[in-house]
C-alpha cells in the first residue's frame, strides 16, 4: 500500500487542529496536503521513529541532520506556512504533553507528541511522561503514528550532536571551551563558504542596496564609532572571532587591539590576518577566557555576539569584569541577541536543537535583563540600538551562500553539518523577522568618580526621512 503520506498528513492536522499548511511525500511515494508551495519529503519511516522517542523538536532535528527529511522547494516558505501555524496559535495549543521550549521560550511546535505511546496504551518508549489527551481522536493519531513509525528501537542520534562533547559544570572554563569548540571549530574553509570574505559570524548593519561584505563593514565601523575609539586607545574584544574585528579597529582607527577566543582554529586563523596585514605591533589575538583577562584598564571594549555564551547565573559577573577592566571614562559596546521575557522566566529552557546541534549551552535574555544587569555592575547604559531586521537580512545572505557553496561545505565537514547551519539560521532568520528574537547594541561607560560619562550632548541624530531595508 502506499498510503503513508496521507495517513500522517490526517495524525499532523489532529494534532494541531488546524489544515496541513505543507505538502507530505512519504517514503512509499504517497503524498497528501495542499499541492502548491514547498514539500516535505520524509524518506524513511525512521524520521517518524525518531519523534516518538524523542518528541519536540530534538526529534524532528535529528531526522533532519540525517537526512531522513528534507524539503523540496523553497525551505523559507516552509518554515514560513509551519511558524505561521504554530507560533500564531501558541497560546492556545492544548496541554497533551511535555513544554519544550523553543529559543524565545514557551512550548515547542511539536510538544503535542510527548508521552503519545504511553497514552495509547503502547509499550513506553523511552522515559516519556504522560500526557492529558483531549479526546479519543488523539488517542487514534498516537496509535496511528506508532503504526507508521515501524519496528523498534530508534536510530543513534547522528554523529554531529553535541552531547557527547558534555561534562563538568555548565559554563565552567573546561566547559565553555568545549561548547565554543563545537561551534567554531568546524572548519575556517566552511565559514569562509557561509559568511564570506568578512569572517564576521554576528548581525550586519544594512543600508539599502548593500552586499553582505559592505554591510558587514558598516556593522564594525558602526561599533568603532560609538566606542568613540582614536588613535592609542587600548580595545579590547571579547570573543574576536576570526579577528574582523580587531583588524578593522587597528586598521581604521589607530588603537592597540587585544582579542580574545577560546576557539583555538579562530585563533590560529586571526593571527595569520593579523600577519598578513602588518598589525602585529598593534594586534594581540589570545586563547584565553575573558575571566582571565589581568591586564587592563582598556579605554573600550568590544562584546560582539559572545555574551549569548555566557549563561543567566554567569552574567553579572561578566559585567563585573568587563567593568573592571574599563578605565572610568571608558566604553563598552555589548551587541547581543535577545528573546522575549517569559510570563514565568523560571519556565525558560534553552531550544533543544540550538543546545544539541548549534551552540550547547547558549542562553538568551530579555533585553531589560542585559540592560539590568550591567547597571547592576556598575555601568551606565546610555543608547540601545535595536538591529532585529538586520539580523533576518544578514541571515538570509548567509544561507544563499550556504546554497550556493553546497557542495564545498559538505566536502568541507559532512551532510549533517552542512544541514545544521541550513535549518538553524533559515529558521532563526524567522524568528527575527517575526520579531520573536531580536539584537542589539547597547553601549554603556564606566562613569568617573565624578559622575563624568565623557559622552556628547547628542549621541545620534534622527532622519525622518531615512529609507527602510
Amino acid at each position: 500500500m502506499t498510503d503513508a503520506a496521507p495517513r500522517l498528513a490526517v495524525v499532523a492536522e489532529t494534532l494541531l487542529g488546524a489544515p496541513l499548511p505543507v505538502r507530505l511525500r512519504a517514503w512509499d511515494g504517497s503524498e497528501a496536503g495542499p499541492p502548491d508551495g514547498p514539500v516535505l519529503v520524509i524518506h524513511d519511516r525512521r524520521a517518524v521513529r525518531r519523534m516518538l522517542w524523542r518528541p519536540g523538536e530534538l526529534g524532528l532535528a535529528r531526522a533532519w541532520v540525517a537526512g531522513e527529511l528534507t524539503v523540496e522547494g523553497n525551505l523559507f516558505d516552509l518554515l514560513d506556512r509551519v511558524a505561521g501555524l504554530l507560533w500564531e496559535r501558541e497560546p492556545d495549543l492544548p496541554p497533551v504533553g511535555p513544554t519544550v521550549s523553543t529559543a524565545q521560550g514557551g512550548p515547542g511546535p511539536f510538544a503535542a507528541l510527548g508521552g503519545l505511546a504511553r497514552r495509547a496504551g503502547l509499550p513506553a518508549l523511552g522515559d516519556l511522561p504522560g500526557a492529558r489527551w483531549r479526546d479519543a481522536a488523539h488517542r487514534a493519531a498516537a496509535r496511528e503514528l506508532i503504526a507508521l513509525a515501524g519496528p523498534l528501537p530508534p536510530p543513534s542520534p547522528p554523529a554531529e550532536e553535541a552531547a557527547s562533547r558534555r561534562g563538568g559544570a555548565r559554563h565552567s572554563k573546561g566547559r565553555d571551551r568545549r561548547a565554543v569548540s563545537h561551534h567554531y571549530d568546524v572548519g575556517n574553509d566552511f565559514y569562509e563558504r557561509v559568511l564570506g570574505p568578512s569572517m564576521v559570524y554576528s548581525c550586519a548593519y544594512w543600508s539599502p542596496g548593500s552586499t553582505l561584505e559592505r554591510a558587514q563593514h558598516d556593522k564594525l565601523d558602526l561599533v568603532c564609532r560609538k566606542l568613540a575609539l582614536r588613535p592609542g586607545d587600548r580595545l579590547l574584544d571579547v570573543g574576536c572571532g576570526w579577528g574582523s574585528m580587531a583588524l578593522h579597529a587597528a586598521r581604521e582607527y589607530g588603537v592597540r587591539v587585544t582579542g580574545v577566543t577560546l576557539s583555538r582554529e579562530q585563533a590560529v586563523y586571526a593571527r595569520k590576518r593579523v600577519a598578513d596585514e602588518g598589525l602585529t605591533d598593534l594586534v594581540d589575538i589570545r586563547i584565553q577566557d575573558y575571566r582571565d583577562v589581568k591586564d587592563g584598564p582598556y579605554e573600550a571594549i568590544s562584546s560582539i555576539g559572545m555574551a549569548e555564551h555566557v549563561g543567566a547565573d554567569r552574567y553579572r559577573d561578566y559585567a563585573r569584569t568587563l567593568h573592571a577592566l574599563l578605565r572610568p571614562g571608558g566604553r563598552l559596546l555589548n551587541h547581543q541577541i535577545a528573546r522575549r521575557p517569559e510570563p514565568d522566566e523560571e519556565a525558560y529552557r534553552i531550544d533543544e536543537f540550538i543546545d544539541a546541534y548549534v551552540f550547547p549551552d547558549g542562553e538568551l535574555s530579555p533585553l531589560g535583563t542585559t540592560v539590568g544587569e550591567l547597571e547592576r555592575a556598575g555601568f551606565e547604559v546610555r543608547d540601545v540600538e535595536a538591529l532585529r531586521e538586520h539580523y533576518g537580512l544578514t541571515l538570509r545572505a548567509w544561507v544563499a551562500r550556504l546554497e550556493e557553496h553546497w557542495a564545498e561545505a559538505v566536502r568541507l565537514t559532512s551532510p549533517g553539518r552542512a544541514r545544521v547551519w541550513q535549518l538553524y539560521m533559515a529558521a532563526c532568520a524567522l524568528g527575527f523577522e517575526r520579531g520573536r528574537l531580536g539584537v542589539n547594541q547597547v553601549l554603556a561607560v564606566r562613569p568617573t568618580a565624578a559622575g563624568d560619562a565623557r559622552l556628547p550632548l547628542r549621541l545620534r541624530t534622527w532622519d525622518a526621512e531615512a529609507e527602510t531595508v
